[in-house]
C-alpha cells in the first residue's frame, strides 16, 4: 500500500534506496529525452573569453600545484 499525504515519510536509514531509485530513473528518462540530447549535444562548448578563462584557472592551479608541500620531502623542481 503507497504513502498517502498524511503519512509522515519513511525513514530508510543510511542509504535511501527508494529516492535513489528515483533520481537515477529520472536521470535516465532526462539523458534518454530529446532536451536531453540538446544539451549534451550543447556540453563543452565555450566562447573564446570562457575558454581563455578556463585556460588561465588550468594554468594557475598547475603553478601551485608546482608549489613546495612542507610535508613532502622530495625537491619539488626535480621530476619524481
Amino acid at each position: 500500500m503507497g504513502a498517502t499525504r498524511n503519512d509522515p515519510p519513511r525513514n530508510e536509514g543510511e542509504g535511501n534506496k527508494t529516492a535513489d531509485r528515483d533520481y537515477r530513473k529520472a536521470t535516465r528518462e532526462f539523458v534518454e529525452s530529446e532536451q536531453g540530447q540538446r544539451e549534451i549535444d550543447k556540453a563543452g562548448q565555450v566562447s573564446p573569453q570562457e575558454a581563455e578563462e578556463i585556460r588561465r584557472a588550468e594554468e594557475e592551479a598547475k603553478a601551485r600545484a608546482r608549489e613546495h608541500d612542507p610535508e613532502e620531502m622530495r625537491d619539488p623542481s626535480r621530476p619524481a
